[in-house]
């Protein structure tokens, strides 16, 4: 590698690492700047693609798609979004970070201008995919620029707030998608977009982060690991998107893409462990450290899909809207922005896994109060389990990214292994925990169902008198006894199929709660182990002191 700017900084000034801007003292009114700007990006990252997910159905009906097919609208994001910074951060590092931020977010206003006028699905999934690219870059930038806004000794608070901004998007799109559907149905949705992207070009024209360190670091080595991960990745994220939708073994293309998957992520990865300069550090990825701290990741993002899984699909499966979820999400939201506040106000460097542990609980917490549920639970008996998920979804965060950057900065061409594990891991936990847990309440849906239905027999007086009872009331409608009798009974099949549905929901809480646990439990025995192990090695080399 040969620089290709050299700079010579003064201590305060330097960069963290190549790539990244340098850090000179602003004015208090240029800092509130760069916080608006930094604040502006990181919810434009994530907030386009959480106004789909929350709306497919709408959007599936204006597209006039199957689910199956809507479905890889959200798909098309995470294919792209999680191997991204594979090609970004080393874009950054050869070509500077303005030059980066421009190309992105200038492509991604292009595109989403173009879909208000070509409204179709491969349009559509075009979007996606190119909104999966912009979201892992505008993470980096929102956090690049709120580390601008924070004086040098509150750096970490800065790294807080800038990480979790970047998670506000689902909640927030739950809260305002039904207004912006009502302004202009589908339409209404990719103008915001549209507007949000637009107002993030600006900020970044106007105001511009200071240089960083440039490197000649591109390789010709690079385009075989880069195509052979990003697509297995992709096809990987794809059979993970879709598998309970499509089920797992009813579609021949979900085994085919599982295995090209494999293959072609072990070749990466085994082409990059005998490369003399690697993209992916392989053998740092594999330490201690690192395994303990992706594995984590990992759990941590399956058991908050309890909200997105559970709650969200519990109170679909009672027939709600976004609509009658406002109030919800707009506590959700609340909590979000605690758990940033206190992720801020308490993150250190030497406290990594307190904080893990605790949004652990809380989501333990918030999952077994959510088992409780009836066919006639609605948001406001939701509100204060999903609230404390909410606020640990964005409390772990950024002591997580933290326990990986300490090693990066002392090791700066480790950059690219860590921010793509990070990515990996954030995105592969959210997508086994919702094929996981979506595919869990699907099969005791089934098991409720057949229980239920086995002890429903007409020589039962219950079962009569209910039927009796459907049917009365529709004597003044149905004047055939006959149609009376087997409306009746759908409606007692109705009834059972909605208390499996919530059998189901609450055995799927039950389960994110062990999880929950025994992944708090996992990172308390580590700590402690990690801790005895550095107490022993500290008594041997005072012993052997003479």
């Amino acid at each position: 590698m040969s620089s290709v700017e050299p700079r010579q900084w003064l201590p305060h000034e330097r960069p963290l690492f190549p790539g990244s801007p340098s850090t000179p003292l602003h004015p208090l009114a240029l800092r509130v700047a760069f916080a608006v700007v930094g604040a502006t990006v990181a919810i434009t990252g994530s907030l386009g693609s959480a106004l789909v997910s929350a709306n497919l159905p709408d959007l599936q009906g204006s597209l006039g798609v199957t689910a199956a097919e809507i479905a890889w609208l959200p798909a098309a994001y995470v294919m792209t979004n999680v191997s991204a910074n594979l090609v970004l951060i080393k874009f950054r590092q050869q070509y500077g970070l303005r030059l980066f931020t421009e190309i992105v977010l200038v492509l991604f206003v292009l595109v989403t201008f173009a879909h208000l006028f070509v409204h179709t699905l491969p349009s559509a999934i075009t979007v996606r995919a190119v909104n999966g690219i912009a979201g892992a870059a505008t993470i980096a930038l929102g956090l690049f620029y709120m580390i601008q806004a924070f004086p040098p000794q509150h750096r970490l608070r800065a790294i807080a707030v800038g990480i979790g901004m970047s998670q506000l998007g689902p909640p927030l799109a739950r809260v305002i998608s039904t207004d912006l559907l009502e302004f202009g149905e589908w339409r209404g949705l990719y103008l915001f977009e549209l507007g949000l992207s637009l107002l993030s070009l600006g900020g970044v024209l106007l105001l511009r982060l200071p240089p960083g360190d440039r490197m000649r670091v591109f390789e010709r080595q690079d385009i075989v690991s880069v195509t052979l991960l990003s697509v297995g990745m992709a096809l990987l994220c794809a059979v993970l998107s879709l598998g309970r939708i499509e089920w797992w073994r009813e579609a021949p293309w979900i085994g085919w893409s599982l295995a090209a998957s494999i293959v072609l992520v072990v070749s990466g990865l085994g082409y990059e462990h005998f490369r003399a300069n690697p993209l992916i550090n392989t053998r740092w990825l594999s330490s201690g450290l690192m395994l303990r701290l992706g594995i984590a990741i990992v759990l941590i993002r399956m058991v908050l899909t309890e909200q997105s899984v559970g709650a969200v699909g519990f109170l679909q499966a009672m027939g709600l809207t976004n609509d009658q979820m406002h109030g919800l999400f707009s506590v959700v939201l609340l909590g979000c922005l605690l758990g940033i506040a206190l992720s801020a106000m308490t993150v250190k460097p030497v406290l990594t896994r307190v904080p893990a542990i605790i949004a652990l609980l809380c989501v333990a917490l918030g999952a077994w109060m959510d088992a409780h549920s009836t066919n006639l639970t609605r948001p406001a008996q939701l509100m204060l389990s999903q609230f404390l998920i909410g606020f640990g979804s964005t409390f772990f965060l950024a002591p997580a990214l933290i326990a990986g950057i300490g090693s990066v900065i002392t090791q700066p061409r480790n950059l690219i292994s860590f921010f793509v594990m990070f990515s990996i891991a954030q995105n592969l936990g959210s997508l086994c925990g919702t094929a996981f847990l979506g595919t869990f309440q699907v099969v005791r849906e089934k098991y409720h169902s057949s229980q239920l239905v086995e002890h429903l027999t007409l020589l039962d007086p219950q079962v009569a008198a209910r039927i009796q009872s459907g049917a009365g009331g529709l004597g003044q409608i149905v004047t055939d006894p006959a149609l009376r009798n087997a409306l009746g009974l759908r409606a007692l099949g109705a009834a059972a199929s909605r208390e499996a549905n919530v059998l189901a929901f609450n055995d799927t809480y039950m389960i994110i709660t062990v999880l929950a646990l025994l992944t708090a439990a996992w990172l308390f025995w580590v700590g402690i182990y990690l801790r005895l192990k550095a107490r022993r090695q500290r008594l041997l080399a005072e012993a052997a002191t003479p």
